[in-house]
Formats: structure tokens, sequence, C-alpha cells
């Protein structure tokens, strides 16, 4: 029924995150058990985890996290993370761009062209 991806350290497959998702402001609780903590990402760096590849799965998946937060996501934030993130890349300029058509594509969703 579920698929878990298990990632050491700050990677997420070949992207690098900025601090350990582990950190308490780092990702969301979604479930403890006896011996188990399961936590997932939190909305910035999942979001700019994806793009990072430019497949238009990724964008839309990252645009249906976007619009389920609507309300709580800064794009600004988004923004500034993933410009970050993106300096530690070898291809800086191929993954900017990549943000770039991101944030077009969020921005016509949100109304804002």
């Amino acid at each position: 029924m579920f698929i878990f991806d298990f990632f050491p350290g700050k990677r997420i497959h070949t992207t690098e995150l900025l601090e350990s998702p582990l950190k308490e402001d780092r990702h969301v609780p979604l479930k403890e058990f006896s011996h188990l903590y399961v936590g997932v990402l939190n909305d910035y760096d999942l979001i700019c985890s994806k793009p990072f590849r430019g497949t238009s799965v990724d964008f839309d998946d990252c645009l249906m996290l976007a619009h389920a937060h609507r309300d709580t996501i800064d794009l600004e934030r988004l923004d500034r993370n993933f410009r970050e993130m993106a300096q530690y890349d070898i291809s800086e300029t191929r993954i900017l761009g990549n943000l770039d058509r991101f944030m077009d594509l969020l921005r016509r969703e949100r109304g804002h062209e």
C-alpha cells in the first residue's frame, strides 16, 4: 500500500538539502510507534527537491502540494531555499531554469501572471 524511500544524511536522490531533515523544524511528524518514528520532509524541502530533475511529473507533484498548502507556503522563502540549494549543484544554471519554470507555473495557477 505504501512505498518508502530511505535516504541517509541530508540527500534525496542526487539533491542535497540545506539542513538535516531530522532537525525539529525540517520535518513534519506523521506517526510515532514504540520503536519507529515516521516523519515527512517539510513542504519547502519537498518542493525544492523535486524540480531539480525538471520532469513534468515532478512539477505536477509540486504544484499539487503548493495548491494544497496554498495558505501556508511563502513563495519568497521557497524561491530563496531553492536558489541556495542550487548553488551547491554542478548544474546550477539548468536547475535555476527549472525553478523559474516552476515558479511561473505556480504563479499562473495562483492567478498572478
